[in-house]
């Protein structure tokens, strides 16, 4: 306790610093959602979930950028199911937060980013696809309507967020009431990761052998910065598989995770998006750690 209290003033400092990157995401993000509401319709609405078939190549290839704000305002659009959910797959598989400063921070080489950008990119943009072409089988064979979906006007019910106003001040609106909720969520956990020791965490996963697996995939999915740079650095430093990093940075998706937590509903269908999201990760990881191909790393 004595060492969280010393340590709160930086604490609090880097909360405020993790939130704030994300505002201007998530701004952006509810204006096109207010303006798709607010002006635009049920026909601009569902133009974008058409064009959801060219989405998860989209997703992944925004993900890679190393910014959370992508995961955080992916969230956002597939709780009003303006995005597909392989859409959002492919955001939250190839989205690498804190890997790619920390691998150039420790002048790994070029050939080595490459090969885990273009790793998370394909396994994002393949499993995005798969999983749109399998909700879209399912919904031809159980004749899904339109209506059984959530929509944006069902995001803005929930917010109470005076829908009648302008879409502008709507939206920040509702950039004020989430930004809030992720300062207090990242606050948590930050204090939790300062608590615990990221030492400990540390010692969790090196040298375990599919355990190691389970575990780093667990651990990516912490909403927070500190469990991609707790994966990379012990990579680096020979004290985790490739295939344990990847099981963890595939799962990690920053706090796109806890947005959709919030925001989407029902709560079913972001359980089953978490679970298959750890699942692709753990199942990857070991299957390249079991295999030659750890050797391409």
């Amino acid at each position: 306790m004595e060492h969280i209290i010393e340590h709160l003033p930086h604490i609090l400092l880097h909360t405020l610093e993790e939130t704030a990157r994300l505002i201007p995401f998530l701004f952006l993000t509810y204006l096109l959602m207010e303006f798709l509401e607010h002006k635009s319709g049920d026909v601009s609405a569902k133009w974008l979930r058409s064009s959801g078939k060219v989405g998860p190549l989209l997703g992944g290839l925004f993900g890679i950028v190393p910014q959370c704000g992508f995961s955080a305002a992916a969230s956002s659009l597939y709780s009003g199911r303006i995005i597909t959910v392989g859409t959002l797959l492919a955001v939250f598989l190839s989205t690498s937060d804190e890997m790619l400063p920390i691998l150039i921070s420790h002048e790994a080489s070029v050939a080595l980013i490459l090969k885990l950008l273009l790793t998370k990119l394909v396994i994002g943009v393949g499993i995005g696809f798969a999983a749109d072409a399998g909700i879209r089988a399912i919904r031809r064979n159980r004749k899904l309507t339109p209506r059984e979906e959530p929509t944006i006007e069902d995001l803005c019910e929930r917010e109470n967020c005076r829908c009648g106003e302008h879409f502008a001040v709507s939206a920040f609106r509702h950039t004020v009431y989430i930004t809030i909720f992720i300062f207090l969520f990242t606050l948590a956990i930050n204090l939790t990761v300062h608590g615990v020791g990221e030492d400990k965490l540390a010692a969790l996963l090196s040298s375990r052998p599919i355990l190691g697996n389970l575990l780093a995939a667990s651990m990516g999915l912490f909403p927070n910065c500190a469990s991609s740079v707790v994966l990379t650095e012990l990579y680096l430093s020979g004290m985790l598989p490739v295939g344990a990093l990847l099981s963890g940075l595939l799962v990690n998706a920053g706090i796109g995770l806890a947005i959709l937590f919030r925001n989407n509903r029902p709560l079913l269908n972001s359980l089953q998006i978490l679970l298959f999201l750890w699942s692709i990760g753990v199942l990857f990881g070991i299957v390249i750690d079991l295999s030659p191909l750890h050797t391409l790393f």
